[in-house]
């Protein structure tokens, strides 16, 4: 355990020390600001026509902030991560390889789980941090309005869950090259693969195959999430992804020392 916590020190100090997790943090805070701004400008836009209706007569129907503005605002900050994951997580061994430091941490008194469980929670405490900066938004609708706090609460622990996913397949992609840039679109191709895979569905006949390409697609099981729906079976997927990117991380390492 102090191993481990001794790898994420490291891994999160490297992280603040180049400009990687201020450039990250920024641009994503930026784009989700302006997904707010018109989810928020929408969301008044509709309120303000249904209140005009109301007082020529017409029946008035309470606008639910959580299904007309959170929602939707969770489920695109999802798309924003796309782009930003592979940010984050195309250093976390490239570097090490280009640097000629892999070599080091292998032949060091570290064992390949300490090794990467150090830097997958390095990687997700940024990830963690990027996703924490749009609190800042629910606590200005908790200040003028009044949504729900499950529903929000339930859509932000499966935006932990979708990158704790994502970051461990981002993790295995980046073991397997010395080149950032070739891991950060690697990763961004398979992830908008995972992403999509869901539509694909739609176009087979056999139910079967339907089932099993919405079962692979990340975006399917976070929907529920956001619509404060906490279904296990969400939370397996999640989990299992993450465990099994984890894993061939793991492989990928122990073949790298093997070949050293």
């Amino acid at each position: 355990m102090k191993n481990t916590w001794t790898i994420f020190r490291r891994e999160l100090n490297a992280y603040f020390v180049s400009p990687m997790a201020y450039v990250v943090l920024v641009f994503f805070f930026a784009l989700a600001s302006v997904f707010f701004y018109l989810f928020l400008a929408s969301f008044l836009q509709n309120q303000q026509l249904i209140q005009m209706q109301a007082q020529q007569g017409g029946r008035f129907q309470p606008v639910n902030v959580n299904l007309m503005l959170i929602r939707g605002l969770l489920l695109n900050l999802s798309v924003i991560s796309l782009f930003m994951i592979p940010m984050i997580t195309m250093r976390s061994f490239s570097e090490d390889k280009h640097n000629g430091t892999m070599e080091l941490l292998l032949t060091s008194p570290l064992t390949n789980w300490q090794i990467i469980l150090g830097k997958y929670f390095a990687a997700l405490t940024l990830y963690a941090t990027m996703i924490g900066t749009t609190l800042l938004f629910m606590v200005l609708l908790f200040f003028y309005g009044d949504p729900e706090f499950l529903p929000i609460l339930s859509g932000y622990i499966g935006l932990l869950l979708f990158g704790a996913a994502l970051v461990g397949i981002g993790m295995f992609i980046s073991s397997l090259t010395e080149n950032q840039l070739v891991s950060a679109l690697v990763t961004f191709v398979v992830m908008l693969f995972l992403w999509l895979v869901g539509a694909l569905g739609s176009f087979n006949s056999t139910n079967w195959s339907q089932q099993l390409l919405q079962y692979l697609s990340t975006i399917e099981h976070l929907d529920d999430f956001v619509k404060g729906v906490f279904d296990t079976r969400h939370l397996v997927y999640y989990l299992s992804t993450a465990f099994l990117g984890l894993f061939l991380t793991y492989q990928s390492v122990e073949s790298t020392r093997w070949r050293g």
